[in-house]
């Protein structure tokens, strides 16, 4: 007996065992899933898919009143105007996508389009590092705290197993599964030790998540990144969600891959007057910037701000605005400096700038990044900048 999970209409199925899979892409995608959800519950070293019994449906029947509920209403238009209309939607984001100029526009752009057009209210861009193997959320709507500079590594919950496995995953109800992993956890705690288990995965911003899906963003073999999007519904996300997501994140792909190269420009840096603002004789309460050498770690009056590449980034910007008076630069200049430790190929620069861009509108916004055209942006402070240094 089997229930549709929207309608709840019951069927009654006769089946007869035909084989069993090992491998393939059947097993490797229920393989997947069971493993983005061991990950959830730190369970990623005791569940093994071992095969996918597969069976031959024999007779299929029709079961009325099993669940006592009304009737489905009929539909209100036929399987070829949802088909349709469904192109509609995509060709309009499409043509909104290739329209924009700037990385920063291109991400704002799917995420209100994704919320607007076609329903997904929660959503979140990551792209790669792979140096590090780790993702890093570049974009984000729907969430109280936009979570801009957050991390997962390569297999850690959905999306990391979209980014290690390049390939799309959906999870539906995904509570019931997490009862039944968090069952077993408790088991095999008391049979092997906690020390047999792996920590659990917190899920990417959405309390209460009930399904997700996630599509790696792939552009000549290799993933860029990872779209996301999450709900309450257990039953929001089905296989036509899941189709055109996955037609979504190419189109992305392309455009970010696109953008990166359009952005490869020649632009010199324009020497500029003191940045440091005019107080007009009045005391203004400054920001106090400190970069530890040790981690790479960014605070702003304490409070921590950004790290790695980007906190090099800005602790080199920093620099040459207080001793050389500079407040405007170019990616070029960038990507030749040395000392920020950018890799040779794919160095996703334009991004990093965009998430240290965020991370201050949100921790300092008296002093911020202003873009000033493709592959150029402007240090901006409201107030006096004061700079320390913590050693290796």
């Amino acid at each position: 007996m089997m229930l549709a999970p929207r309608t709840l209409q019951a069927y009654r199925l006769r089946l007869r065992f035909n084989h069993a899979e090992s491998s393939g892409p059947l097993f490797d995608s229920m393989s997947l899933q069971l493993q983005a959800i061991a990950s959830y519950s730190g369970m990623t070293d005791v569940f093994r898919l071992r095969a996918a019994d597969v069976y031959e449906i024999l007779t299929l029947e029709r079961v009325e009143g099993f669940t006592r509920l009304p009737a489905p209403p009929p539909e209100e238009r036929s399987s070829r105007l949802f088909v349709d209309h469904d192109l509609v939607l995509l060709r309009l984001l499409t043509e909104r996508l290739s329209r924009s100029e700037l990385l920063g526009d291109l991400l704002e752009t799917t995420l209100q389009v994704l919320d607007e057009r076609l329903g997904f209210r929660h959503a979140i861009i990551l792209l790669a590092d792979e140096r590090n193997e780790k993702l890093f959320t570049i974009a984000s709507r729907g969430y109280p705290e936009h979570g801009v500079g957050s991390e997962v590594g390569f297999g850690e919950g959905l999306i990391g197993m979209v980014a290690r496995a390049r390939r799309a995953l959906r999870l539906s109800a995904i509570d019931h599964s997490l009862r039944y992993a968090r069952a077993a956890r408790v088991r095999a705690k008391a049979v092997a030790g906690a020390e047999s288990l792996c920590r659990e995965i917190q899920f990417p911003g959405l309390p209460g998540a009930a399904s997700q899906i996630a599509v790696p963003l792939m552009t000549q073999g290799r993933v860029i990144g990872v779209l996301a999007v999450e709900s309450t519904d257990p039953l929001a996300f089905m296989p036509r969600e899941d189709t055109m997501l996955t037609i979504i994140a190419g189109h992305l792909a392309a455009c970010i891959e696109q953008l990166g190269r359009e952005t490869e420009e020649s632009h010199q840096a324009v020497p500029a007057p003191s940045g440091l603002p005019r107080t007009g004789g009045t005391s203004v309460r400054g920001r106090t910037f400190r970069f530890s050498h040790a981690d790479d770690c960014v605070f702003v009056d304490g409070d921590y701000l950004v790290r790695n590449v980007p906190g090099r980034i800005l602790w080199r910007l920093l620099t040459q605005h207080r001793d050389e008076g500079r407040s405007e630069f170019t990616n070029r200049e960038l990507r030749m400096d040395a000392w920020l430790g950018l890799p040779e190929i794919k160095d996703n620069l334009e991004s990093r700038v965009i998430l240290l861009r965020k991370r201050m509108e949100q921790k300092c916004p008296d002093v911020r990044l202003v873009p000033r055209g493709r592959g150029r942006f402007a240090l901006e402070a409201d107030v006096p900048i004061e700079l320390s240094e913590k050693p290796d």
